[in-house]
């Protein structure tokens, strides 16, 4: 794995965006862990998690592309703390652009922020974690409207590794409905992977118990592919 996998790992559970206990997700599954990115709440840490972006996006897509685009609201921030990373780590400036919930109709009138979308232009979306597909199927119209532009691929922070719809993850399910490429930063497995027995600032996170309600969980929504 990756060194900059294993650092985000520990840096999800240093911010208490990673945790482990009994949760309920929004679907009504009955998880032993929960990501909730609402807890990255500082400028350094903000600072941290676009550079962490940064490079997935680099390793899965490389940096020919034109736009980073982050669906509102969460995908507001990490669209521009991503792209001061890309062009902090990669000497690559690339625009930024989120859209609005209700279009407005003065001063810098439309339904974007940051930089319009232009004819030909590729397009990276960014979001915080896997979706069900609820998100993309609002995003894309929105950047296809802007004109002649190819959106290149869906990079998010964790995935689940869970079904979607059906039998498959809900970011393989976004690859083949809308032929998008996918991506993230971490998958849970790679989570488990790295903290499984492992004694992180002296405490072991994920022990047996713990891994074994996993496993449990996984077995029940996990991916059937």
């Amino acid at each position: 794995m990756e060194q900059y996998k294993q650092e985000f790992i520990e840096f999800m559970v240093d911010c208490q965006v990673l945790k482990f206990g009994d949760f309920v997700t929004k679907s009504g599954r009955n998880t032993p862990f929960f990501v909730n990115t609402g807890f990255y709440r500082t400028g350094a840490q903000l600072k941290r998690l676009g550079e962490y972006y940064a490079k997935a996006i680099n390793d899965k897509f490389g940096l020919d592309f034109d736009v980073l685009f982050g669906p509102a609201y969460k995908g507001i921030p990490l669209s521009v703390t991503a792209s001061i990373a890309i062009s902090d780590l990669y000497d690559k400036d690339i625009k930024y652009c989120s859209n609005r919930k209700e279009v407005k109709d003065h001063g810098d009138k439309g339904i974007l922020l940051g930089s319009p979308i232009n004819d030909g232009d590729r397009v990276v979306i960014i979001e915080d974690v896997t979706t069900a597909g609820t998100s993309i199927q609002e995003t894309l119209p929105i950047i296809k409207a802007q004109g002649n532009v190819e959106p290149v691929g869906l990079v998010v922070s964790v995935d689940r590794m869970e079904r979607g719809q059906g039998t498959k993850s809900a970011l393989s399910e976004i690859e083949e409905n809308y032929g998008l490429k996918t991506t993230a930063i971490v998958t849970m497995a790679e989570v488990v992977e790295h903290l499984y027995n492992r004694e992180y600032k002296g405490k072991v996170i994920i022990d047996d118990k713990l891994k074994a309600a996993i496993d449990k969980y996984y077995e029940q929504y996990g991916v059937k592919e």
